[in-house]
C-alpha cells in the first residue's frame, strides 16, 4: 500500500501563487501593469501564430484549429466562473488574454491581405 506523499513547503508555495498575485496585484499601478504585460504576450502570441501559419502554407489548417481550440477553450472558462461581486483579477487577465490574441491575430491578417 503506497504511503500519502508529504505536503511540502513547496507545494504550498505553489498553491498559494494566486493568492498572493492577487494580494500583490490591490495596487492599481500593479494591476494595470499586469494588464498590459499579459496583453502584450498574448498580442505576440497572435501575431507568431498568424506569421508562422502564413510563412509554412501547409500549417494553414492547423493553425486554424489550435486557434478555434485555443478561444474555445478561453471561453469555456469564462463562462464557468460566477460573476462576483468584485472584480477577480484571473478573470480580468483571461479577458485580456482573448483580447491580445484576437488583436494579434487580426492585425496579421489585415498584413497579409
Amino acid at each position: 500500500m503506497p504511503q500519502k506523499l508529504q505536503f511540502t513547503r513547496f507545494q504550498r508555495s505553489v498553491g498559494q501563487a494566486g493568492e498572493r498575485l492577487e494580494f500583490w496585484a490591490v495596487n492599481p499601478w500593479r494591476r494595470s501593469s499586469l494588464f498590459v504585460i499579459v496583453l502584450l504576450i498574448t498580442f505576440l502570441l497572435g501575431s507568431s501564430v498568424g506569421t508562422i501559419s502564413g510563412a509554412l502554407d501547409l500549417m494553414d489548417p492547423i493553425g486554424a484549429l489550435l486557434t478555434v481550440v485555443i478561444w474555445e477553450v478561453m471561453v469555456r472558462l469564462r463562462r464557468q466562473w460566477p460573476a462576483p461581486k468584485r472584480a477577480v483579477l484571473a478573470r480580468q487577465l483571461l479577458d485580456m488574454a482573448r483580447i491580445g490574441l484576437l488583436y494579434g491575430l487580426l492585425l496579421e491578417g489585415f498584413k497579409l491581405l
